[in-house]
């Protein structure tokens, strides 16, 4: 128990950790979805293919769109993206980083099913079955059979139970022929997987170290940012929905004083301190121009240096920065008495 605690925390620590959890979640749930699945090839020439290359491929698509949806950044990216320019402006390089993380990230999902499918290899018998070369594996000049008979014989090769046509070829032969093509194709696939990711892993710190980690520093901050934000508007309508709750009931306290009521004493409170947290907003329309100008305008990131002293008093924020004077000899002068 301690062990999945560990994990969970460890998921929780920042937003990476959590979607490579919730990619490697969905890559073992892909793997439990094709076991569970029953594959019922069609067996007639003009579906087979159909079929079965669509389940090689459809699922894995609608994992990856899958994968997007479940990613938080993909409704941060869009939102950086469509927003105005205003006082900060909008690094392309950032963006393509937090889009090619997510893509990478969704890619698992799809990568694991191709490669399960690949290797089970029932896609590929139900969908290349009328491709087996009979002149090679079976006995063509047995049966005086047309081209179309041939296809719907050999369309009935993943259905043992209906397939009528081992006079021309083994059942068997050709389902292990087929098999054995699509778990080369399988561990090709996944040859070439693991090559790309080692390569992308390995080469793009060689190249552009420095790029890289602006983006990704950018990327957390932006992360972060909308977090804060969150946090802040949220502590902010605790605070307005405490004071607006006080007012009413220190209005109808006033009405039943009005009335003559006898009322018991309120306990000394600190009122103002739900006060101190609106930070000057204290109604619904400067609130909502408070939100449109963060959208419209969000500040620039360069934080306001400190006043520092000079000769003639302080530095405003305004004036260029000084440069750092030049020492100054100090030559001593020794009196004598005698």
């Amino acid at each position: 128990m301690d062990k999945f605690r560990m994990i969970f925390q460890f998921f929780q620590s920042n937003q990476e950790s959590f979607m490579n959890g919730i990619c490697g979640i969905m890559a073992l749930a892909s793997t439990q979805m094709y076991s569970a699945f029953d594959f019922n090839c069609p067996c007639l020439p003009h579906y087979n293919m159909a079929y079965g290359l669509g389940i090689l491929l459809v699922p894995p698509f609608i994992l990856f769109l899958l994968g997007f949806v479940l990613n938080n950044n993909i409704s941060m990216l869009a939102e950086e993206w469509r927003r105005p320019q205003g006082q900060r402006g909008k690094d392309s390089a950032v963006l393509r980083y937090m889009f090619c993380s997510m893509a990478q990230r969704a890619m698992i999902a799809p990568v694991v099913w191709v490669s399960v499918t690949l290797l089970d290899g029932k896609c590929i018998t139900c969908a290349f079955c009328t491709s087996v070369p009979v002149e090679t594996l079976g006995n063509a000049s047995h049966l005086l059979l047309s081209q179309g008979e041939i296809q719907r014989v050999l369309a009935r090769i993943p259905c043992k139970e209906i397939y009528n046509g081992q006079e021309l070829i083994a059942n068997e032969v050709a389902i292990r022929y087929l098999r054995c093509i699509s778990q080369a194709l399988g561990w090709c696939f996944v040859l070439l997987m693991t090559t790309l990711a080692f390569l992308v892993r390995s080469l793009r710190p060689c190249f552009s170290q420095a790029a890289f980690l602006k983006s990704r520093y950018w990327s957390h901050y932006i992360d972060i940012e909308r977090k804060l934000f969150d946090e802040t508007c949220a502590e902010h309508a605790r605070s307005f929905a405490k004071v607006c709750i006080q007012q009413f009931f220190e209005g109808m306290r006033t009405d039943l004083v009005a009335a003559r009521c006898h009322l018991p004493r309120k306990d000394p409170e600190d009122a103002g301190e739900a006060s101190k947290k609106l930070l000057g907003i204290t109604d619904r329309g400067t609130m909502n121009m408070a939100l449109k100008s963060w959208h419209r305008c969000k500040p620039p990131l360069h934080l306001h240096s400190l006043a520092l002293p000079s000769g003639n008093g302080w530095a405003g924020e305004g004036q260029p920065p000084m440069h750092p004077s030049v020492p100054r000899r100090e030559t001593a002068a020794y009196y004598s008495l005698v």
